[in-house]
């Protein structure tokens, strides 16, 4: 008899007794006791259980047998993936990947976004270079990887989206999923406004010369130029200058207080206004490039993950290393390249005293994994059993850090040519402003230059910085310090990277236009694949938790795109870039932390890091290192509620900010957010986390009026089916057994205290239970 098996007086029927009773009471009709019944852990049995004898033979045991205890651990997850979160079937038909490659290759795609090019660079530019890389890599392996590892394997593990995988954990635990979703949502609003921009500039690079390198050319009344585009050979420096009288064009003067590449930016691509209160009219040719955006991103998802699969691996996810790896070719033979890559890696430790730091390695080692987005489950959920998720979770953890290094080489090789090119020109005016003074006042031999004056460009920026340095203050302010250092140190991130300093160095390359379709190609490839996976992040959950979203699957895509592009429309009036930015900041970044908090949570304190742990086990057939338990129980919930904290405090003390583009002075102001910005961020906010609440509140008031309207036989019944096994009946159990009693795989809350139990004794003869 089985250790957990409780003695019973012989005027008390056996549990499995009952259990019969309430069977056939569900099937209205008399049927045998079935001897498996009487097998089950303690006389337990739940409707999931009592289902699957209704239905026959258990999958994958054609004889009609009980299995053993070892394949019995692992039948739980077959009996998970078979059924729904009602207890019905579920479509036994579920899509799958096509290859291993194609999984990789998705995740890599869904993780390796445009945070990579434009927000890592600039993140170890502004925070200790050398010294950020060691602190980014410490966290990653701290705490990225890890619960990378979690949601990878809960994915695999019940194939089903995050409201699915949430909901068998723990029911309460189901508004995660929700939550996900609603975060999915918003992120994917303004993404695809990123890639419209990116269409809107591939677009635009077809021109020879492309529209941003020089200023616009207006005649005044007499048709003389007023201002012209002047070019320095033979390093092709452009600059615009005025060369008359000023022009009563606002526009003009606006490129000429900033630069070609600014002024396209602002003026021409987003006709953005002063501030965020200035809502502007609808830009109508970024309106057409956002709806193109969302027709790809439909055609693209409209048939599931395979075609999204085909797409991604075939042409999103491997073109941008082609690319970077180009733009590394060509800007390392660059001058000024190496200056750049030596200031960005240059280790500065005493920044790891900073919380501000350690808060910001912490958020990107958060985003670049696409933690609690809810997509990474729903990428590992259509994966065989079997997969290595553990290996995956290293493989593409390390595949997107090496990225976001590669990116960062690329990014300041480029931007040092750009800082000594901005060097060199400013170089070559002084020289120029020094031989006219001299022309005119001969009589200063003190701070006579011994720079060969009568040919600017064979001056070097060491030179002039040296003879300066002496007697630059003598001249005044006529003269001005030419410093490569200050050049680089004005960091730029996000869209002032991509669209304003990277397009304006790449215009200083030869043939500068297929420069600019290789560099915003790769934008929108990248855009596209972190797109699809967002998406998948929404649909797949929807799909997998209500069936009949799941039988109108192109419905339901191209219902989600264009609502997408109809609350996208408020990104495209002449102040939406305000609003990406608002997005970008705020709408994900707190829900996302709490989110990914109430995982940690839930997997290791409510289910059990030890019974993940169990199921994982069980899933690929080796236990992973105990490692993992204190690292989710402690260290990865430490640190997400620490950053949580840090981003609270950060938001109280400081209050939100936005850049806003001042057309009237020709640059870029700090702006504090209006109320209404304010209130409205807060509903972003609220909205996102609002299904937790409430899932948790409706999920506890279902028990209890479920509970209060059974009676009082039936309550007792479930009393009496109910019980753990190492109560007081159930006798002596060794440690061994008492714990493998308690192992159970991811099932309802309600299904937490059974197990099934080894069909037969050492040495007693099998026999055919006929289930």
């Amino acid at each position: 008899m089985s250790p957990c098996a409780r003695s019973v007086s012989p005027d008390t029927p056996p549990k499995s007794e009952s259990v019969r009773r309430r069977f056939e009471s569900r099937l209205g009709k008399t049927v045998e006791e079935p001897p498996v019944l009487a097998e089950i852990c303690c006389g337990e049995a739940t409707r999931a259980q009592l289902d699957e004898m209704e239905k026959g033979p258990l999958p994958n045991d054609e004889e009609g047998q009980c299995l053993s205890e070892g394949p019995s651990e692992a039948r739980l997850l077959e009996l998970d993936e078979g059924q729904s979160q009602d207890g019905g079937s579920r479509d036994p038909t579920r899509p799958a990947w096509g290859s291993k490659l194609q999984y990789v290759l998705a995740q890599v795609g869904f993780s390796v976004g445009l945070g990579n090019v434009w927000r890592f660079p600039y993140l170890c530019h502004q925070n200790g270079g050398g010294a950020f890389l060691l602190l980014y890599v410490l966290l990653l392996f701290l705490i990225g990887v890890p619960l990378f590892f979690l949601e990878l394997a809960a994915g695999q593990c019940l194939r089903q989206g995050s409201i699915g995988v949430w909901k068998r954990i723990s029911p309460p635990l189901a508004g995660i999923g929700f939550s996900s979703c609603v975060v999915c949502f918003f992120v994917a609003l303004y993404y695809n406004v990123i890639i419209a921009w990116s269409l809107f500039y591939l677009g635009s690079s077809f021109q020879s010369p492309p529209p941003w390198e020089q200023c616009p050319v207006y005649s005044n009344m007499t048709g003389g130029p007023v201002y012209s585009l002047v070019l320095l050979p033979p390093r092709g420096c452009y600059y615009c200058s005025l060369t008359s009288s000023p022009s009563p064009s606002p526009s003009v003067k606006e490129c000429a207080g900033s630069s070609p590449t600014t002024y396209f930016w602002f003026r021409k691509a987003l006709d953005i206004t002063d501030s965020i209160d200035e809502r502007g009219q609808f830009n109508p040719v970024m309106t057409g490039c956002l709806l193109a955006a969302w027709v790809i991103v439909c055609l693209a998802m409209i048939k599931g993950i395979k075609s999204s699969a085909k797409v991604v691996m075939y042409f999103s996810s491997v073109f941008p290393y082609i690319v970077l790896l180009c733009f590394l070719i060509r800007g390392l033979l660059l001058d000024g390249a190496s200056e750049g890559i030596i200031y960005m890696f240059y280790p500065r430790l005493q920044i790891w005293g900073k919380v501000q730091v350690w808060r910001q390695a912490a958020t990107q080692v958060f985003f670049a994994l696409g933690l609690g987005f809810g997509s990474v489950i729903a990428y590992s959920s259509y994966n065989p059993p079997n997969n290595n998720c553990h290996r995956d979770a290293f493989m593409v953890s390390v595949i997107n850090f090496l990225t976001s290094v590669l990116a960062s080489l690329v990014v300041f090789a480029v931007l040092g040519f750009r800082a000594k090119s901005i060097a060199m020109d400013c170089v070559f005016r002084n020289v120029d402003r020094l031989a006219e003074f001299l022309r005119q006042n001969p009589s200063h031999p003190a701070w006579v230059p011994w720079m060969n004056m009568s040919e600017p460009r064979s001056v070097s920026l060491p030179q002039y910085r040296d003879w300066f340095l002496r007697y630059g203050a003598q001249l005044g302010g006529n003269i001005t310090d030419c410093n490569l250092e200050k050049e680089m140190n004005k960091g730029v991130e996000g869209t002032g990277l991509a669209f304003i300093a990277f397009t304006e160095a790449m215009s200083l390359f030869p043939g500068s236009p297929f420069w600019s379709v290789l560099f915003f190609l790769m934008l929108l490839n990248l855009g596209l694949s972190t797109m699809f996976g967002t998406m998948q992040g929404i649909l797949t959950p929807l799909m997998d938790n209500f069936v009949l979203l799941s039988r109108h699957k192109r419905l339901l895509t191209v219902s989600s795109c264009l609502l997408g592009f109809i609350l996208g429309l408020l990104f495209t009036q002449r102040s939406g870039n305000y609003f990406v930015t608002m997005f970008d900041d705020y709408s994900a970044t707190l829900p996302l932390i709490i989110v990914v908090i109430f995982e940690s949570l839930g997997v290791s304190w409510i289910y059990g890091a030890d019974r993940f742990l169990d199921d994982i086990e069980r899933m690929l057939q080796w236990r992973p290192p105990v490692l993992y338990k204190y690292l989710w129980q402690f260290v990865c919930l430490f640190a997400m509620v620490g950053l949580l904290g840090a981003s609270l405090l950060h938001m109280f003390f400081k209050r939100p900010t936005y850049t806003a583009w001042n057309q009237h002075m020709a640059s870029e102001v700090t702006l504090e957010y209006p109320g209404w910005a304010l209130a409205f961020l807060c509903a972003l906010i609220l909205l996102a986390l609002l299904p937790m609440p409430i899932v948790y509140l409706h999920t506890v008031l279902r028990r209890r009026l479920d509970a209060r309207a059974e009676p009082p036989e039936q309550r007792e019944l479930e009393g009496e089916v109910y019980i753990k096994c190492d109560s007081a009946e159930s006798g002596s159990v060794p440690p061994e057994e008492e714990m493998g009693c308690r192992r159970a795989s991811f099932l309802s809350l309600e299904a937490d205290r059974y197990r099934l139990l080894p069909q037969q004794e050492e040495g007693e003869e099998e026999e055919d239970t006929g289930v």
